[in-house]
């Protein structure tokens, strides 16, 4: 345990002297303390402090002596038997044991907490914010408060299965609400639980639900910016129940867990419209399921608030203004593509312009702007939807994805013939774009005629502002950063953890891009099926930013951190690429 500045300070203004109690209530002889107190006034240091550094007393002690002082109950065993494990409902494991601090009884007016450290305000301050109810402090030793926590959660989880199990024993109706927030108290075990997965993913803004069957256990898993995150594990036996929920949601077939299936779940979240879009498929020990969560908003971000900055943003306002051409925008999935693509779209969306979407699903509604949801079942897919809106005569059009010849052929034949066309294209950076559309078949021609710019962007961790922490930059940071210097005025930062962001050191994510503007150079490069390392260097020598460099100005404004880069961006050095 490593004692705060409160418990050593109060220690030293205690009534009584700090010598006597710590013989009354330690095992410190005589001989021992009269050492300490000799440090004590040759080098000033606190007394606890000196006595801790010689092994005379365990930190420990110290609190007991305090306790004893201020009248904090003491308690050399919990009654964890006694204790009801649902009180841990809003307490996530890993925050109990970090901070050493178990509530263990609410009443109607209070809630008492066990702890290791009555000085730990910030803890004690967010059970208040919890609970709402005064906080009444008990103090034990860190082993005893650990195996507390241990035991207390254990039970929890237990309590918990054995309902699964149950339920799905007795084989009950799992049809519930759609709106989680209405779970009854008398609602089916599996249907809170279930609910409760999703409610905690959409609070702490995951992107991915993924739940995973193994062996022996089913892992839960969420991705919260971009990394994968284990959040709980259950018995295999409940697996079954908790599929079978979630497929009802969906209103997919239960009895079929031979096949992959995709559905979709429209939830209600606090007045929210969230759009979950479920896979399923059956993998050795079960079906691994995975939730991909959707807010439905209404409110586009502007291209300045999603990281967009500097040439960059100056290059994407003028584009917004063109009347025809087409323009991709390139990067992995769940990456801010469509996000950015919007962004555009809102910038064009005035009066005199008319404006029309094919998109799989619609993720944001926006008034002035015609969008079509693209439905297999009924054979409606980008290509087929891009060749009746042509017929509409639009001013601009934005295909949510280029995954075909057909619907690259059409969207390029659009911008053409006097369209300004938008789309969405998977490639690991912009210079790859053209080689990618050759490759389904497009002419080169078309494609240097009709292409006037490709975006490529990461969505990278951007640091808590709360609780991040500068660095010394040294040779290590150099080298993973892959630079041989640092800039004087930069200032590198690590991530750390606090409440405000669940102790992950991250609160967000902001994009990292490169814009390649096709200019008459590149335009030959694409004729002639250079490949994308040539025009790469054709682009940089034009002035292009790459991915990695736009990365590395974030790394050094302090905006996120050397770890969140390697995990979004290459860090290896490229030959066609200036580092510094």
């Amino acid at each position: 345990m490593k004692l705060t500045d409160p418990i050593l300070n109060k220690l030293e203004g205690q009534r009584e002297k700090i010598g006597e109690l710590l013989l009354k209530h330690t095992s410190l002889t005589e001989e021992q303390l009269a050492s300490a107190v000799k440090q004590q006034e040759e080098t000033g240091m606190l007394l606890g402090e000196i006595l801790i550094k010689k092994n005379y007393i365990h930190p420990h002690d110290i609190v007991r002596v305090i306790c004893h002082q201020v009248e904090i109950p003491y308690v050399s065993d919990i009654k964890v038997d006694e204790i009801n494990p649902n009180i841990t409902g809003d307490i996530p494991i890993n925050y109990a044991k970090m901070h050493e601090i178990l509530p263990i009884l609410e009443t109607d007016e209070s809630v008492t907490v066990v702890t290791t450290d009555p000085f730990n305000f910030d803890s004690i301050n967010d059970l208040r914010d919890i609970f709402k109810k005064e906080i009444k402090l008990l103090v034990s030793s860190p082993l005893k408060v650990m195996d507390a926590i241990n035991r207390v959660y254990e039970k929890a989880n237990k309590n918990l299965v054995d309902s699964l199990e149950e339920e799905f024993g007795e084989n009950l109706d799992l049809d519930g609400p759609i709106d989680i927030l209405d779970a009854g108290a008398d609602e089916a075990p599996v249907i809170k639980f279930v609910h409760s997965i999703i409610f905690r993913a959409v609070k702490e803004k995951a992107g991915d639900i993924h739940i995973e069957p193994y062996e022996k256990d089913v892992v839960y898993r969420f991705r919260i910016n971009g990394v994968m995150r284990e959040i709980l594990r259950q018995p295999l036996a409940t697996h079954m129940a908790v599929s079978s929920r979630i497929k009802v949601m969906a209103k997919l077939d239960i009895a079929e867990k031979r096949l992959p299936q995709d559905g979709r779940i429209p939830i209600k979240m606090a007045g929210k419209d969230i759009d979950i879009r479920l896979s399923t498929v059956p993998i050795q020990n079960g079906e691994r399921i995975v939730m991909r969560i959707l807010e439905k908003s209404n409110t586009v971000l502007q291209l300045a608030k999603l990281g967009f900055r500097g040439d960059v943003l100056d290059e994407l306002d003028e584009l917004c203004k063109r009347k025809h051409g087409i323009v991709y925008v390139t990067g992995p999935t769940g990456h801010g593509k469509s996000t950015s693509l919007f962004a555009m779209l809102d910038q064009m969306n005035t009066p005199d312009k008319m404006i029309i979407t094919v998109e799989d699903p619609v993720e944001y509604e926006l008034p002035g702007i015609s969008q079509i949801q693209v439905n297999h079942k009924i054979d409606l897919s980008f290509s087929r939807a891009l060749r009746s809106i042509l017929r509409q005569n639009p001013d601009v059009i934005m295909v949510g994805e280029t995954r075909d010849y057909e619907t690259a052929e059409m969207a390029i034949q659009a911008s053409l013939t006097g369209h300004f066309v938008l789309s969405t294209l998977h490639t690991n950076d912009a210079t790859s774009a053209p080689t990618r559309l050759i490759d389904m078949g497009v002419q080169p021609f078309l494609i240097s005629s009709s292409l006037i710019a490709v975006l490529a962007q990461r969505l990278i961790q951007t640091l808590c502002e709360n609780c991040k922490e500068p660095i010394e930059a040294g040779d290590l940071e150099k080298e993973l950063l892959g630079v041989s210097r640092i800039p004087p005025n930069a200032t590198l930062f690590k991530a750390v953890g606090c409440p405000k962001c669940n102790d992950y050191g991250y609160g967000g994510r902001t994009s990292v891009c490169e814009l390649l503007l096709i200019t008459d150079e590149i335009r030959k490069l694409i004729v002639l099926q250079a490949d994308s390392t040539e025009i790469k260097k054709a682009a940089i020598a034009a002035g292009m930013k790459t991915l990695r460099q736009d990365a590395l100005e974030k790394v050094y404004s302090g905006i996120t951190s050397i770890e969140a880069m390697q995990f979004a961006i290459n860090v290896e050095e490229d030959s066609a690429e200036t580092t510094e």
